[in-house]
Formats: C-alpha cells, structure tokens, sequence
C-alpha cells in the first residue's frame, strides 16, 4: 500500500512552504537552533511535519514583526500560542493563507474554519475568493508540482474551499433570475477532474443575475449539444487545468468549435492550459480568458 501522506521534509520543501530562503533557515539553525533537522548517511538536512510546522509558525510571526532572536528565546509552546492570538486577530488577513497552509500541512480541519470565520466576518466570500482562495490554490498547484505537498494535502484543503463555493452557491441559487438573454452551461472536458475554479465561475455568473446549468467534471462534446435543444443563446464555459494533454488543447476546442457553435451559441475558455490554443484560427463567438478575474470581467 502506498503512503500518499508526505512526512518527511527536504530543505527546498521548506523553502517552498514558508517562502524563506534554504540559505536563511540553515543561518537560523545555525544561530538560534531554532530547528534540529534529521540527517542522511550523506549529511543532507531531512525535517519532520513538527519541524515545518514550526517554521510556518516562526514565519507567520517574523512577517507579524517579532525578532528572529526574541523568537528563539521563547519556550516551545509559546509560539504556537502566539499564532493563535495572530490569525484569530481580524486585523491579520494578509496571513490568512498561511494559516490555511499550516491547516493543510496538519489535516487540520477547526484551523481552517477558524481562519475562514475571521474573514467572513470582515470580507465578502467574493473578497476572500480573490483575495485568498486564488492565490492559495496557484501556490498549492506551484507545491503540488515540486513534490512538495501530496494529492492528500491538495484534496484536504480542496474539498473544504469546495464546501464554501457550494454553501454560497446555494444561498444565489433560490434567488430570482434577474437577466434572460443568455444562460450559462459550465462543464470540464473528459478526465479533467479539477473542478474548483469552474465552480467559482458558476457562483460568479449567479450572482450576475444569470442561469447556470452546472454539468461539472468529464463533460462529452456530444452531451453538451442536447442543452441546445432546450435553451436558446447558450455560453458553454470550460476550465482547462490538466486535460486535454497540451498538444491536443485546440484540436478540443475546435471540436467544440464544429459541434456546438451557431448564431445562438458562444464558447469560453479558461484555465491554465488555454495558453496553446492557437486563438488567431478561431472564431470570434470564442473567447479565450487568461484568469478567472479576466473571465468575471465579461460577465
């Protein structure tokens, strides 16, 4: 069975994880002894899920202002104390996505909610959406690549920002209708599975006033063109992530392209992977958006 939790940490992990550089946390160490690494047989530096918990911790309170040298003096548990009384206080937002990466980190599900309640009580889910989810889940992906963080760590905190989009989703959903002249069907491509950003973009497109038909993940071309016998002026959405594999991107789109667009219907593209869709070949019922705030703007 494979171990799909990482718990050993190399010193590029840290890096990646707390932003401070490989070359300060080893003066660190070396200065202050604020961290016993583990060695190999060949003398390279190995930490445990305490030790990177603790350096979250010691970033979180550098970046807040305290000295590197008065935090080496304090006793073990006095840190971890400190940051609860940081991130619970409602002036501390620009540490709200460390907070949910050391949720992350520990599969800690109480600290997350705590740093999402202290938002929603100052900032709109809009706000928090732009100003924290995003950026979290572009550096989560940037981790996720460099073997930093596991599938486990990236579903955890994904499943819990999904929890929000869908308990916010909701309360638009039995609102009334305000705009009738286009409806909105949002799906992801055949084995594309990262669904968060699609489902952003559905609750942006409610709160516009719009209808949505949310189809979600691995979507068929030849199934989206039954909604057209049922609505007319449809905008089919798609987010693009993973899938399809880059070199066949705009072959996708133009079968989408071929299948689905008409005088009634335009199509628009997101995600990271619209960056090789040739968009001087396409229609111009295509529009192609390079971040969610791009797509948001057109709405």
């Amino acid at each position: 069975m494979i171990n799909n939790v990482k718990s050993v940490f190399s010193i590029k992990d840290l890096e990646n994880l707390s932003g401070i550089k490989a070359h300060t946390i080893r003066i660190w160490e070396k200065r202050y002894d604020i961290l016993q690494p583990m060695r190999t047989d060949t003398n390279i530096r190995l930490y445990d899920l305490a030790s990177l918990q603790k350096l979250l911790n010691i970033t979180l309170l550098h970046d807040y202002g305290y000295k590197i040298s008065k935090i080496a003096t304090y006793p073990q548990d006095k840190i971890p104390s400190l940051v609860r009384e940081i991130i619970s206080s409602k002036t501390a937002k620009s540490h709200a996505i460390s907070a949910f990466k050391m949720a992350m980190m520990n599969f800690d599900q109480e600290l997350f909610f705590n740093t999402y309640n202290w938002l929603i009580a100052e900032k709109s889910f809009k706000e928090i959406f732009h100003q924290v989810f995003i950026p979290l889940m572009n550096e989560l992906g940037l981790l996720w690549q460099s073997d930093t963080i596991t599938p486990a760590h990236e579903h955890f905190v994904s499943y819990l920002i999904k929890q929000k989009l869908l308990v916010n989703t909701e309360k638009l959903q039995v609102l009334k209708q305000t705009k009738f002249d286009k409806v909105f069907v949002l799906s992801l491509p055949m084995n594309e599975i990262h669904e968060l950003g699609l489902m952003y973009l559905n609750y942006e497109i409610l709160l516009n006033g719009y209808k949505t038909i949310y189809l979600g993940e691995s979507m068929p071309i030849e199934n989206l063109k039954d909604l057209k016998k049922h609505f007319d002026s449809i905008v089919f959405v798609s987010y693009m992530t993973v899938q399809p594999e880059r070199d066949y991107v705009h072959e996708y789109v133009t079968k989408m392209s071929d299948e689905l667009l008409d005088d009634t219907t335009e199509l628009w593209f997101t995600g990271r992977l619209v960056e090789f869709i040739k968009k001087e070949e396409l229609s111009d019922k295509i529009s192609i958006f390079n971040s969610i705030s791009e797509l948001v703007d057109k709405i």
